[in-house]
């Protein structure tokens, strides 16, 4: 990255989850980590307000840091980046693929007149499982579009090839959030920890059958300690909407004394794991990362819908019953090594090629318009649904009456605010499923 000659240049990393704050923020540090101190860009941090943007408490267990961190809306970031697009290298877009393709086209429109602007970078925050098509096409149009292993480089590659989009802004790398001591020993006491995902699986049924088991499991082990890792904690939102909270669930139950649930950044509970059991979550990857012995739950089913589908292959494929006789997977190196979980020692090698696609970009004396495939030519049914969304034109410049932070009080705005996340997390996690449940009677 190069260095400013007038003052200390900065990233910009506009996220709408903890998850995607986490990615995108520890992205940023590896996009920059090989320039010398007194050329690392700032960092700032920007959460897109809506109804996953993180608690101070979700930022504080996340663990990734900024220099100066905000709340926005998407006009109000446009709106930052048309009046500084000469003081960024870089803008990072860790965000669902629906707001990344409204930014996109919102950035055009700021930087329509620009001399030189920011390299643009976006991905996935970790297993690409669903929606594959669907999520790329929303991406395509940024300079660099992430890919966490070979495999999935391969995959957007073909996609983006196969309906006629330019695929050289695809960049393999690796999850930048991989890291920590390897397994070598067991702990003492051995350590059972599932990781639990908010929407998967999604059925009350479903989830308080991996409850009992995981508890089952407690008891049939009283020597092991058996720990529920919980992402977020009730009226909390991360990535994906949990409508059932396990902390619920599991009052209606009476589980033995060495069963905990626990909360906290994942490498510090990996420190003490010897067996990391989940349905299809990314810290299945951070713990092959680290060679620790992990399963991939069998017992709904291996499908679509649940993600684990995406680890055939691995050797990691088990059910409870087998884990409860002692059986313990083992992963395929091979399938590991098209992952991207570089578990040989090559993670550090990683992001070389992403910093060097980095650096080519920012030494071009003008970088190219974004050029999005969806345009109003390509999707004319599609994209102004997504951009109206969040208050833009089809031509990516901002609706009448779309807001900005000096329309209203601070005070009066943060006290709104809080009141309709409030309102709203009440009625994913309370309201709608009693309505669910009496249309089912």
């Amino acid at each position: 990255m190069p260095a400013s000659t007038a003052e200390q240049r900065r990233i910009a990393v506009l996220a709408d989850s903890d998850t995607r704050w986490k990615w995108g923020a520890l992205t940023a540090a590896r996009l920059t980590s090989d320039s010398g101190s007194a050329g690392r860009p700032a960092l700032d941090g920007f959460l897109l307000r809506g109804r996953a943007t993180p608690t101070p408490r979700q930022l504080t267990e996340v663990g990734a840091r900024a220099d100066r961190l905000r709340e926005v809306t998407a006009v109000e970031f446009l709106r930052e980046m048309e009046r500084e697009s000469d003081a960024y290298d870089v803008v990072v877009l860790a965000l669902v693929g629906g707001a990344v393709q409204a930014v996109l086209h919102g950035l055009g429109h700021a930087w329509r007149e620009s001399a030189k602007r920011p390299v643009v970078v976006t991905g996935y925050v970790g297993v690409v499982y669903e929606k594959l098509t669907d999520g790329l096409l929303l991406r395509h149009g940024a300079d660099v579009v992430l890919a966490n292993s070979r495999y999935d480089a391969e995959r957007f590659r073909t996609v983006y090839e196969g309906v006629g989009a330019d695929a050289a802004a695809v960049t393999e790398c690796a999850l930048p959030f991989l890291g920590g001591e390897a397994y070598k020993e067991e702990h003492d006491p051995y350590t059972v920890v599932f990781a639990a995902q908010p929407s998967v699986p999604d059925s009350p049924a479903d989830r308080m059958y991996l409850l009992n088991r995981l508890v089952q499991h407690a008891r049939a082990h009283p020597e092991r300690e058996v720990l529920l890792k919980l992402r977020s904690k009730p009226g909390e939102h991360t990535t994906h909407i949990e409508e059932v909270p396990y902390q619920k669930l599991v009052q209606r139950l009476t589980p033995p004394p060495n069963f905990r649930l626990v909360y906290g950044n994942m490498g510090e509970v990996l420190d003490r794991t010897d067996l990391l059991v989940t349905v299809s979550s990314t810290a299945a990857l951070e713990s092959l990362h680290r060679r620790v012995p992990t399963a991939l739950l069998t017992d709904l089913g291996v499908r679509e819908a649940l993600g684990n589908h995406h680890f055939t292959g691995s050797g990691c494929l088990v059910s409870w019953d087998q884990l409860d006789a002692g059986e313990l997977p083992e992963a395929d190196p091979a399938w590991v090594a098209r992952q991207g979980v570089a578990a040989d020692g090559s993670y550090e090698s990683a992001f070389d090629g992403a910093r060097a696609r980095v650096a080519e970009l920012l030494a071009h004396p003008r970088q190219a318009p974004l050029k999005p495939y969806y345009s109003p030519t390509t999707a004319p049914g599609y994209l102004p649904r997504i951009l109206a969304r969040h208050h833009l034109a089809p031509d990516g410049s901002p609706l009448p009456g779309a807001p900005a932070a000096d329309q209203e009080p601070g005070a009066v705005r943060q006290i709104v605010r809080r009141a309709a996340r409030g309102a709203y997390r009440h009625g994913v996690q309370r309201v709608a499923p009693v309505i669910r449940r009496m249309g089912e009677l």
